[in-house]
C-alpha cells in the first residue's frame, strides 16, 4: 500500500517540490535516526541482558509517574475531534474550497474499515475479553461471572475504540491539513509552526521528526513481533512446526522481505486488492464464527456491554493505579495500547490524509471515529465473547491457555468450532496479509519522514528501513519477548504525548485563521490596501 499523492489536484508546492528535489540526499534527521537506532542494535546485540534491565527499569518509572500521561492524550484527542466536528471549523474541506472527495463516501468508508484491520485483531481479538473475563480490571466483578464478561469487553472498547482512533485523527487532520491546504511536506514538525515558530526550522524541528521516525519504527516491530508469535502457533497448529524463538526470527525474516519488496515495487493496485480480501476475508470469518458459535450470547453481550461502555465512559477514560499491582496492569494493557496508537499515529495519519482529500472536517471525524471503532467493538464482542461462552460453558479452557500463552488464544478458540482446519489456515493468511499490506506503507512512511517530507523516497532509503525494523523486531523478542516489544513502543511514544498535545493546539490555530473565514473577519484599513483578505465571491452575493 505505497502512500503517495498528498498534493492537491494544482500539484506540489515549493515545498514539497525542494523535499522531492533532495531525496537523494538525506538530511540531519535521517542520519540522527539511523545513528540513534544502530546503536540500541549494537546495544541489543552486545549485551541483551543490560538492555532489557535498562528498558523494564525506564518503563516502571514512567508507568508510576507520567503513565496518566497516556490516558489524557487519547481523551483529549476525543474531546478534540467532537469540537472541530461540531462547530463552524468543521465546514472546512481538506484541500481547496472547491475541491471534492476523490472517493465515494462508501469507498472511502471501506478503505478505512481495511486500514483498521490488522494483527492487533488476531493476537488480542480473544487473547484479552478472555483475560480480562478470569481477571476483571481493577477488581470491577468477580471472575468467571457474567459481570466479568460485560467488563471484560468494557475495557476491550476502551483499548481498541475510540481513544485509539481519536489518536489516528487528530494526526491524520493534522497532516491532511497541513499538506492538502496548506502545501507541507508531510513532516510532523512543520505542523507546529504556529506553536514554535521558526525553532521547527532548527534543531528542534529536526528532534521532534526523529522522535516521530523512532516511535514509528517501533510501533511496526512490535506488530512483527506479535505477527511472527500468530504465525508460528498457527503453523504449529496446521503443521506442528515449533513455535520457538528461533522460528520465529526465521518468520520475521521471511515477512521483512515480503513487505520490503512490495514496499520497493510501488505496485498499488495490486496491494489495493490484497487490502480489499484481507477485508473480505475477516468479514467472512467474522460471520462463521458468529453463526456457529453462541450467536444469541454474543448478541446480547454486544449491546449490554456498549451500555456499560457509554455509561463509564468518563471514568474509565481516566482511571488511573493507585497501587503497584494496578500500575503493573496498566502497563501490561491499557498503557501499552495508548502508547501503541500513538507510535502508529504519523503512519495511519498519512493512510488517512492520503484519502480524505476534499472531504469536510465534519466528515472526516465521523468515518475516522465512528466507523473503526465499531468494527473492532464488533470484532472483539464476536471472538471474545465466543471464547467466554465457551469456557463458560466448561467446554473449553481457552482462559488458561491464554494465561500460558496469549498468542495460543485466536488459534484455541477456532480449535472448539467446526472446520478448525480450514479456520486456521485463514487466520495465519490474515496475520500475512494483514502485516504485507500494511508494513511497506509504514516504510514508506519512514522513507518520507526521513527525507524531508519527500512523498518518493528513494530505493535504498526504503531497503535501510525495511531491514532495519525486522532486525529491531528480532532483536527485541531475544532481548526479552513480547514484553520487550511493548516496553519499546511504549518508551519511543512517551515524547507523542506532548507533541500531540501541541499538534492539537497548532491545529486550532491555524484553523481560526484559516481563509475560509475571511468574509466573516472585521474589514479594517490595512486590508484593504494590502488585500490580506480574500473574501469569496459567495459572499458578495445578496
Amino acid at each position: 500500500m505505497a502512500i503517495s499523492g498528498l498534493t492537491s489536484e494544482g500539484g506540489p508546492s515549493k515545498a514539497q517540490q525542494l523535499a522531492d528535489s533532495l531525496r537523494h540526499r538525506p538530511g540531519a534527521v535521517f542520519y540522527i535516526s539511523i545513528g540513534l537506532i544502530l546503536a540500541f542494535v549494537a546495544w541489543a546485540g552486545l549485551s541483551p541482558e543490560t538492555l532489557g534491565g535498562a528498558m523494564t527499569s525506564a518503563m516502571n518509572w514512567a508507568s508510576e509517574t507520567v503513565g496518566w500521561a497516556y490516558l489524557l492524550v487519547g481523551f483529549g484527542c476525543i474531546v478534540l475531534l467532537i469540537y472541530l466536528a461540531a462547530s463552524r471549523f468543521g465546514r472546512i474541506r481538506l484541500g481547496s474550497d472547491d475541491d471534492r472527495p476523490e472517493h465515494s463516501t462508501w469507498a472511502w468508508i471501506a478503505m478505512i474499515v481495511s486500514a483498521v484491520m490488522g494483527i492487533g485483531l488476531i493476537s488480542y481479538g480473544v487473547a484479552e475479553p478472555i483475560t480480562h473475563f478470569f481477571a476483571p480490571p481493577h477488581g470491577l466483578a468477580e471472575p468467571g461471572t457474567v459481570e466479568a464478561a460485560v467488563r471484560a469487553m468494557q475495557f476491550s472498547y476502551f483499548d481498541w475504540g475510540p481513544h485509539a482512533w481519536a489518536i489516528f485523527g487528530v494526526f491524520g487532520l493534522a497532516i491532511a491539513y497541513s499538506t492538502h491546504r496548506k502545501g507541507n511536506t508531510g513532516l510532523i514538525s512543520p505542523m507546529l509552526r504556529p506553536v514554535l515558530g521558526k525553532l521547527v526550522d532548527g534543531w528542534v524541528g529536526k528532534f521532534i521528526d526523529v522522535f516521530a521516525i523512532i516511535a514509528t519504527l517501533f510501533g511496526t516491530t512490535t506488530s512483527l513481533g506479535l505477527g511472527a508469535a500468530q504465525i508460528s502457533e498457527g503453523l504449529n497448529r496446521i503443521m506442528g512446526i515449533p513455535t520457538d524463538l528461533f522460528v520465529q526470527i526465521v518468520i520475521i525474516a521471511v515477512i521483512t522481505v515480503l513487505f520490503t519488496l512490495s514496499a520497493l515495487s510501488g505496485v498499488n493496485r495490486g496491494i489495493k486488492y490484497i487490502s480489499q480480501f484481507t477485508m473480505l476475508l475477516s468479514i467472512g470469518i467474522g460471520i462463521y464464527v458468529f453463526f456457529t458459535g453462541p450467536s444469541n450470547f454474543i448478541t446480547n453481550l454486544f449491546v449490554r456491554s456498549i451500555g456499560q461502555y457509554s455509561s463509564d465512559f468518563l471514568q474509565v477514560s481516566l482511571i488511573t493505579p493507585l497501587t503497584d499491582e494496578g500500575s503493573q496492569w496498566m502497563q501490561w494493557w491499557t498503557y501499552f495500547m495508548m502508547a501503541w496508537w500513538l507510535s502508529w499515529g504519523a503512519f495511519v495519519g498519512v493512510f488517512l490524509a492520503k484519502i480524505s482529500r476534499g472531504r469536510t472536517i465534519r466528515e472526516f471525524v465521523l468515518g475516522v471515529m465512528v466507523v473503526p471503532s465499531i468494527v473492532f467493538f464488533l470484532w472483539f464482542t464476536i471472538f471474545g465473547g465466543t471464547a467466554i461462552r465457551l469456557d463458560m460453558a466448561g467446554v473449553s479452557n481457552i482462559g488458561a491457555a491464554a494465561a500460558n500463552d496469549i498468542n495460543s488464544a485466536f488459534f484455541e478458540m477456532l480449535a472448539q468450532l467446526p472446520l478448525v482446519e480450514i479456520t486456521s489456515v485463514i487466520a495465519v493468511i490474515l496475520v500475512v496479509l494483514f502485516f504485507v499490506s500494511g508494513a511497506d506503507a509504514n516504510t514508506f512512511v519512514l522513507g518520507m519522514l526521513s527525507t524531508r517530507g519527500t512523498l518518493n523516497p528513494t530505493r535504498t532509503v526504503l531497503s535501510i528501513w525495511g531491514v532495519l525494523t525486522g532486525v529491531c523486531a528480532a532483536l527485541l523478542l531475544v532481548v526479552g519477548g513480547l514484553a520487550a516489544l511493548q516496553q519499546a513502543a511504549m518508551l519511543s511514544a512517551l515524547p507523542f504525548t506532548v507533541i500531540v498535545a501541541l499538534l492539537g493546539y497548532s491545529l486550532i490555530k491555524q484553523l481560526r485563521e484559516d481563509p475560509h473565514f475571511d468574509h466573516t473577519k472585521g474589514v479594517h484599513r490595512e486590508d484593504l490596501a494590502t488585500a490580506a483578505l480574500r473574501v469569496p465571491s459567495r459572499a458578495l452575493r445578496p
